[in-house]
């Protein structure tokens, strides 16, 4: 019996591959003999470099870069060398988390420690980069990442390095050579990069952004800049407005093509072959619900099940009571006991895991008769 675990993290508690070890030890009790193949997955977001590098038995690799407020960052980020592909966190180095020491400070902060992180993955050979672009700190339209990549921007003639203060009176555009390696983003959404739906009024205020109007000047100028550069203008592109405008600067600045998470990441370790091969197929995250139909990672492994006509057990810390969510698995089981502390249930994820698994054991062997 081949059983694949593809289970996304446990936010704030265990991430994927701890979640697929904690999973094989249980099932393993359940179904002596049994094959894993263990495939952790993610959406894009944090967490998606260690994912990927769990499935595809690739290398941590580190690099020096900057964080969003200009301080050094020892940053981690994956890389599978036999195949010359690399997996980035724009996070690791233009992060919220990074700098939630220091007060908000958007109109400072800056990818340019972005652009570093793909310089030194392409400088230790990657060919393909995979780029997870969540947990922005940044409001600048990848203005820091355009400068780290080496695009040169003129006023009145003259050199000049600007910030966004100081953008509006960049007048010209000079754009390298894009980075010797193609670039996949996993973006999950379709904002542009301006206006009601764009970067700054949707996603500034959390990284503290108040005046919408001075964000937009220097955004849309930046837009302008690279349209007269370029010759092409992606402002308007879904996803443009994603990690306060660093979709459009991925566009713009490093050939980057945008594609949502899931789909991305699961194209990448070879997912759909993978369901395919398995007898069984066990997937979930924190909590399932409706927001997971919405093109979370766990739907999306149930959905391949199912069109391979695979029986699959959806595993959470709390599922939803949606008729709809349910539908999509044989079998769906929340591990929190409604009597423990959230923080507890937390704490105690793993041991959770597998006393759920153990306690539903009969329900799983009829999964694989059916």
């Amino acid at each position: 019996m081949r059983i694949l675990l593809a289970s996304d993290k446990f936010k704030g508690s265990l991430p994927a591959p701890a979640v697929a070890a904690a999973l094989r030890t249980a099932l393993a009790e359940v179904f002596p003999g049994a094959e894993f193949d263990v495939c952790p997955i993610a959406d894009g977001g944090e967490g998606t470099t260690e994912a990927m590098i769990g499935a595809l038995g690739g290398v941590w690799s580190e690099a020096t870069v900057t964080d969003a407020l200009g301080r050094p960052r020892v940053a981690r980020f994956g890389r599978v060398p036999a195949e010359r592909r690399a997996i980035l966190e724009m996070s690791a180095a233009s992060g919220l988390a990074l700098v939630a020491d220091r007060p908000p400070d958007p109109a400072r902060a800056s990818t340019f420690g972005t652009g570093e992180l793909l310089l030194a993955a392409c400088r230790l050979g990657a060919e393909r980069i995979l780029l997870g672009i969540g947990g922005s700190a940044t409001n600048d339209g990848g203005l820091g990442m355009a400068l780290a990549l080496g695009h040169r921007f003129e006023r009145r003639g003259a050199p000049f390095v600007p910030t966004l203060a100081t953008l509006l009176e960049a007048d010209r555009l000079h754009l390298a050579a894009p980075p010797g390696a193609e670039l996949l983003v996993a973006c999950d959404v379709d904002n542009p990069l301006l206006g009601p739906r764009g970067a700054t009024r949707v996603y500034g205020p959390q990284k503290g952004v108040r005046d919408f109007a001075w964000f937009e000047a220097r955004l849309a100028h930046l837009a302008d800049l690279a349209a007269a550069a370029r010759g092409v203008d992606p402002r308007e592109a879904p996803g443009a407005g994603a990690a306060g405008g660093l979709g459009f600067g991925l566009m713009a600045f490093a050939g980057g093509r945008l594609t949502p998470g899931f789909e991305l990441v699961a194209a990448q370790v070879g997912l759909a072959a993978r369901v395919a091969r398995a007898d069984l197929v066990v997937t979930g995250e924190g909590r399932l619900d409706e927001q997971s139909l919405q093109g979370k990672g766990p739907v999306g492994v149930a959905r391949l099940a199912r069109a391979h006509g695979k029986p699959v057990l959806g595993v959470a810390g709390a599922v939803a009571d949606s008729a709809e969510l349910r539908a999509q698995f044989d079998l769906l089981l929340g591990i929190k006991p409604a009597a423990m502390p959230l923080a507890e249930a937390m704490a105690r994820t793993a041991e959770l895991l597998g006393a759920t698994v153990r306690a539903h054991a009969a329900e799983l062997r009829a999964l694989r008769r059916a």
